[in-house]
């Protein structure tokens, strides 16, 4: 008998949580998301002006590595972890305050 209740119990809890599930699902990806691709995408759009920005941040960045980032975040995150000697984190930081502000001051 106890098998069967926890059974009823585990179905019970299913279909109560799928509306929610399904509700996130379609609601897409969160804003945050959505607002690091917009910002970026008009980074990449705008990159020759932006990488006059980034150079000026992150001074050891190369010539090279400017070239090859193309306005690509993951990149640049990259990039300044290997010239910096930091961790991912720490660069996903740095370059989350710097793409605030300079899409502020866009």
């Amino acid at each position: 008998m106890r098998p069967i209740a926890i059974l009823a119990a585990c179905a019970a809890l299913t279909v109560g949580t799928l509306p929610i599930i399904v509700h996130a699902q379609a609601t897409g990806p969160s804003t945050g998301q959505t607002d690091v691709k917009s910002i970026w995408a008009k980074f990449k759009g705008s990159w020759n002006q932006t990488k006059g920005a980034v150079k000026e941040q992150w001074g050891k960045l190369t010539d090279d590595d400017l070239l090859e980032i193309e306005g690509r975040r993951d990149q640049l995150v990259g990039k300044i972890q290997t010239r910096y000697g930091i961790s991912k984190e720490e660069a996903e930081a740095q370059v989350g305050t710097w793409e605030q502000k300079r899409y502020r001051d866009m």
